[in-house]
């Protein structure tokens, strides 16, 4: 019998197109399923990779975040079965990886889809609601008990913390999932067109980050309550030494600490020139004495044994369902094969997107 295998979308070389290869289909084994992957949303890891070549080794098979059905299981999985609708986050070894026909993975990266919900919007959380309760335990301190305790109240749930980039995918959990777990002073920036979808999902103030007086805008007001440090947890969504972290820096005081999505971007990409990248916050950009700078790491969030036993298989489903988390707004990227589709999708993620994530389909029904 031939041996199986499928397509996969991989980089060959920084800023090179992408290409297509056939890669063999892994059965699973233990505790691990195959899953045929029909959606998958783009990250800004994915531009980080295919432009900057970031922590890749060519050939490389990209993607974080799938959703599809069960096809095997291993003889150790319990709570999924063939047939099975799932959605979840791949981590690091490239059979899980989800810009493939094919992943096989453990089982516990995967959670099933709830009744009422489209794969198109289920695969717009994986990757970002995991990046969320990882930066709250590794990076803010911050508990995540699940279920969560009647009439729980967190510590620090008085604490000012500022989200920059609310807007963003990360951004967007980030605000439900803190306001979820009882955190009352959520203060955001965005862009004025998001204002309104900001508050909604419960950020307390909402401001411009495009102001010239941003700093001003978010001290003034915690000046005037005697606030010290006026922000004691910040997190910055989008990691970009021109584009927020010369902000946060002025913002941030003694007493702060800042969660920073890796890479640091010290230059973006655009279509015609590579980004520029650095992986330690500390030394990016100078901060105030007492600041303590952290970079989110979210790959490691297994180091949690709690989230590897929990995260996906149990919480995010639930928290779909429950209506506690939304799903992202979504474009859906439209081609005639997953190489068009993939490319078209890589190409707006060099343009910008805001507010939105971009879903596009890997493998056919």
């Amino acid at each position: 019998m031939a041996a199986r295998t499928h397509k996969a979308l991989v980089i060959v070389a920084p800023r090179q197109p992408y290409e297509i290869h056939q890669y063999p289909t892994i059965t699973p084994q233990a505790d691990e399923v195959l899953v045929k992957v029909l959606f998958t949303s783009s990250t800004p890891l994915d531009l980080h990779q295919a432009d900057g070549g970031l922590l890749i080794e060519p050939p490389f098979r990209p993607g974080s975040s799938c959703a599809g059905f069960v096809v095997e299981v291993g003889p150790e999985v319990k709570h999924l079965q063939p047939g099975d609708k799932v959605f979840g986050f791949g981590r690091q070894d490239a059979k899980e990886k989800p810009h493939q026909e094919f992943v096989t993975g453990p089982a516990w990266t995967f959670g099933k889809i709830p009744e009422g919900f489209s794969m198109e919007e289920a695969v717009t959380l994986p990757t970002n609601f995991v990046t969320v309760f990882n930066t709250m335990w590794a990076d803010l301190d911050l508990p995540t008990p699940w279920p969560k305790p009647e009439g729980y109240t967190p510590p620090r749930a008085h604490d000012n913390i500022l989200i920059w980039g609310a807007s963003s995918s990360v951004g967007q959990y980030a605000i439900q999932v803190l306001k979820f777990y009882g955190y009352r002073n959520l203060i955001a920036t965005a862009s004025p067109a998001n204002h309104q979808r900001i508050r909604e999902l419960g950020a307390s103030e909402v401001y411009d980050y495009r102001s010239p007086t941003i700093v001003d805008d978010l001290l003034e007001p915690r000046r005037k309550d005697g606030a010290s440090p006026a922000f004691p947890l910040i997190i910055d969504c989008i990691g970009s030494v021109p584009g927020s972290l010369r902000h946060i820096s002025k913002v941030a005081q003694s007493g702060s600490t800042v969660a920073a999505m890796l890479p640091v971007i010290l230059k973006h990409a655009t279509r015609e020139e590579a980004p520029e990248y650095g992986m330690d916050v500390g030394t990016s950009i100078e901060w105030a004495e007492g600041v303590t700078p952290r970079g989110v790491r979210t790959h490691f969030f297994w180091r949690n044994e709690f989230f590897v036993e929990k995260l996906q298989s149990v919480i995010m489903p639930e928290m779909l369902a429950r209506g506690i988390v939304k799903p992202n707004k979504y474009r859906l990227v439209e081609g005639r094969d997953l190489l068009e589709r993939a490319t078209k999708a890589l190409d707006l993620l060099r343009d910008g997107v805001s507010a939105e994530k971009l879903v596009w389909r890997v493998s056919e029904e």
